[in-house]
């Protein structure tokens, strides 16, 4: 079983790939963006966000990374990826020397709001995978707040209360000498179901498993959420996984439970972890993909809310703005507020000087200014060690001033604990920068 292939997100310079078996593989994954891959044909793939239309960035654009002759190249795609047995890990460029993707894990924690501060560290695909199982309450509570999932199912029965249609041979079969007893079968909306079960499954795999079982008993919510499960599935069988898996790999859709959809297939993702661990013969795509740039924004909105910023929020259509009076031209700025316009970028704008930011970065948030009159605007942007965030420049013309504000991000800890520590005291003075509007 060959080793996976390591590299760091917004890696422009790329790595060298000398196997040619390796390079195939990896064009095969390169050669449509995000959108294009049919993720029903690769039910073993799970991407963040899962509505590419979410965001104001084109994710779904994006290519999960790009190869250049025998180089290969990476954006701001994090995660774990593989076609039959080539297996890339892409880190952030801000994880520690010892591999351990601590701010990775980080920004996931607060995005989900998850409360572990006791993460099990792995090589490779393994704390990808694993971090999946913290990701379980988050899915099955946003999936409970639709009610328990159901569907019609065929049922039959054998007594006088008729309700459906009669089946003449099997009431023949039992019910001669009669009785008083009509067999029939009726087709009734049923909460033990496929769906149902898939999450029972999953339910059972994480009680059990060595050190995440806890995680069901977090909130009131979530073991609420677990007895409604269990009390829904009263056919359930440990015995059954396999068949349970296998009707759930063709995705949900279903107009009132959206949610369910991402619960499915992150459930199928976490009970089909050992088949993904050891690779794949078929012609599946398989892993688990983040980008940096949807997960830089919404941790940034943990931290920023608390400053009085605004996240607009495209899929919701709340707190956009109109660019003209009769309320058209809308659009979504990453975070606004009184006299302060921000732009999140994971980009690596560290050591940039505001006149040298990307044209069309600069103009967008220069529009968002004038729309908004204010007098502030900027980049948000993660740092590393060496790295300085480029003072403020004042706006000829109508006035205003747009600089670069950062985070510092590669941290380097010897435990996750520490690194939570450190990055706090971070986020503290990235508050007192922007706290003078």
């Amino acid at each position: 079983m060959k080793s996976p292939i390591h590299i760091a997100d917004n890696n422009r310079t790329g790595l060298e790939i000398k196997d040619k078996d390796n390079l195939a593989d990896l064009l095969k994954i390169a050669e449509n963006p995000i959108s294009k891959i049919n993720l029903d044909s690769n039910p073993n793939l799970l991407i963040f966000p899962q509505n590419y239309n979410e965001y104001g960035d084109k994710i779904g654009d994006q290519y999960v990374f790009e190869v250049n002759g025998n180089r290969l190249c990476t954006g701001n795609i994090m995660g774990f990826i593989g076609y039959h047995d080539t297996k890339v890990r892409i880190h952030s460029r801000f994880s520690q020397s010892d591999g351990n993707d601590y701010f990775l894990h980080y920004m996931l924690q607060k995005v989900f709001a998850l409360n572990i501060f006791d993460l099990k560290f792995h090589s490779d695909e393994e704390s990808i995978f694993d971090f999946l199982i913290y990701l379980f309450p988050t899915f099955l509570k946003r999936a409970m707040r639709q009610g328990l999932f159901k569907e019609y199912q065929t049922r039959q029965y054998n007594d006088a209360n008729v309700r459906g249609r009669i089946d003449v041979n099997r009431h023949l079969r039992l019910n001669l000498p009669f009785a008083g007893k009509v067999a029939y079968s009726t087709r009734e909306y049923a909460y033990d179901n496929h769906v149902t079960q898939l999450v029972r499954h999953t339910i059972e795999y994480i009680a059990n498993h060595p050190y995440s079982g806890g995680i069901l008993q977090n909130d009131e919510q979530t073991k609420d959420a677990v007895s409604l499960i269990r009390e829904a599935t009263p056919s359930y069988s440990q015995n059954e996984r396999r068949k349970v898996i296998n009707q759930n790999l063709r995705p949900v859709y279903h107009p009132y439970f959206s949610e369910y959809r991402n619960l499915q297939r992150l459930c199928v993702q976490i009970l089909r972890h050992e088949e993904m661990k050891y690779g794949r013969s078929d012609d599946e795509i398989y892993g688990v993909l983040f980008d940096g740039a949807w997960l830089w924004e919404e941790y940034l909105n943990t931290i920023l809310k608390d400053c009085g910023f605004i996240h607009p929020q495209n899929k919701l259509s709340t707190g956009r703005i109109c660019l003209f009076k009769d309320r058209s031209g809308h659009r979504y700025p990453d975070f606004f507020k009184d006299d302060f316009v921000l732009d999140a970028k994971y980009k690596s704008y560290g050591n940039t000087e505001v006149s040298s930011i990307d044209r069309d970065d600069l103009h967008q948030v220069i529009t968002y200014m004038y729309r908004l009159r204010a007098s502030h605007g900027g980049f948000v942007v993660p740092l590393k060690q060496g790295e300085y965030a480029a003072k403020s420049k004042e706006l000829d013309g109508y006035g205003g001033e747009i600089g670069v504000y950062g985070l510092k991000a590669d941290i380097e800890s010897t435990k996750y604990e520490e690194y939570i520590s450190s990055i706090v005291k971070q986020e503290q003075i990235l508050k007192q920068s922007l706290a003078y509007v």
